[in-house]
């Protein structure tokens, strides 16, 4: 089974993949440019993804675009799950409800509500793992064929997001917020209000702490700094105006909150390992077949 790889630069692609994960916790975000769809058949995985805390629950495919910052924070009873990844391109390519699609791009969590398909996309699931592991041009087709049909099922049955756990014991009564959850609390807002002018005093202020204190239990929690994770933020809502319109890039870094292009053209650079303009025109020129090991279906 795969684990995280903590020493792994963001954006290095994991390209097509189907593979079982052992859960853990993460030390800090990944990102990454692909679709990542996971299903688990027991338990729960709990993730914070771009500053939002969402409970993968067991059988039910849930699928975002992992260029947001996403995290596992926790997990219970799960032993296993499945992680599909595939490239972004592709994705784009597949002919996808437009809904699904919008969904996708500005960084929402795509999940069954129901799991009347439980049984189903569990077998699914393992005839994807085992037909990828052959490594055969024909059976990676059939699962990409699968992959195309679960998504456009998933955006017909109707998006659905997890809420949020609420901070009160199950006794009824309010419990004063741990560590972890002012820490997680700061990143839910720096993920409501990155593309504001925000300063670590402004986030330390909404749970209540001293900005030092709270840049210090921020940085030791998810192991980044608080500035970090609001460029972070930033270049992914970034990415996705780049590949879904074709607004002008001083607007984009604009929209995004760098206060100027300069900085967001470093900052870009620095975090994507290419300018704003070459992610464009890579992602706007994807091929038909952008894979040589086999066609993907028009």
């Amino acid at each position: 089974m795969r684990h995280f790889d903590s020493h792994r630069r963001e954006f290095t692609p994991y390209g097509f993949t189907c593979e079982i994960w052992e859960p853990m916790r993460m030390p800090r975000p990944d990102r990454h440019d692909e679709i990542e769809i996971n299903f688990l058949n027991r338990g729960t995985l709990t993730y914070l993804i771009g500053g939002e805390r969402v409970t993968v629950q067991p059988r039910r495919v849930m699928a975002f675009w992992a260029a947001v910052p996403h995290q596992i924070v926790a997990f219970d009873d799960v032993n296993f799950y499945y992680v599909v990844t595939v490239p972004f391109g592709w994705v784009l390519q597949w002919g996808l409800p437009e809904s699904l699609l919008a969904s996708l791009t500005q960084g929402e969590i795509v999940a069954d509500t129901s799991t009347d398909r439980g049984i189903i996309d569990s077998q699914l699931f393992e005839q994807w793992y085992e037909d990828v592991q052959r490594d055969s041009d024909s059976h990676r087709e059939i699962v990409v064929l699968e992959l195309r049909a679960r998504l456009i099922r998933l955006a017909l049955a109707g998006e659905g997001k997890e809420e949020s756990p609420a901070s009160v014991a199950d006794n009824g009564r309010e419990r004063q917020p741990t560590n972890f959850e002012k820490a997680e609390a700061m990143a839910c807002f720096v993920a409501r209000n990155y593309t504001t002018r925000l300063q670590v005093k402004d986030i330390a202020q909404c749970v209540g702490l001293h900005p030092d204190y709270a840049a210090t239990l921020f940085r030791k929690t998810f192991g980044t700094t608080l500035n970090v994770l609001i460029t972070r933020h930033r270049i992914a809502h970034a990415q996705r105006r780049l590949v879904t319109t074709d607004e002008r890039i001083v607007n984009i870094a604009n929209d995004s909150g760098f206060d100027s292009l300069s900085r967001f053209n470093r900052a870009f650079k620095q975090f994507a390992g290419m300018t704003p303009r070459q992610y464009r025109k890579t992602l706007g020129q994807c091929p038909r077949n952008p894979t040589a090991e086999f066609s993907i279906p028009e």
